[in-house]
């Protein structure tokens, strides 16, 4: 389904009215545009290669990925708690056992 495009100005979406004046006047596109159009990657590989890059390879990983069933309670309080709940387990578990 496409998406409507909006043909007036309607304010608190984001952009002022200088805004939609500034780009208002631009014409829709045309198939030989489209011809001519290159990717994203191809016209400023750098950015996009900064984009790409993200968190970067884990070198020396800390920790293990296991699967581990909890009750609904202790899920329940930890999440509660707000985000990052997985580590506060992972640091309740290190304290209790005396992992340093």
């Amino acid at each position: 389904m496409a998406k409507k495009t909006l043909k007036t100005f309607q304010p608190d979406r984001g952009y002022t009215k200088e805004d939609w004046d500034e780009v208002g006047d631009n014409p829709e596109w045309t198939a030989e545009d489209f011809a001519k159009a290159r990717p994203f990657a191809e016209v400023l590989p750098d950015l996009a290669a900064s984009i790409r890059r993200g968190r970067g390879p884990n070198k020396a990983p800390t920790k293990k990925l296991v699967s581990l069933r909890l009750s609904r309670e202790v899920i329940d309080k930890y999440k509660a708690g707000g985000d990052g709940w997985q580590s506060r387990i992972d640091a309740d578990l290190r304290r209790i056992n005396k992992i340093k």
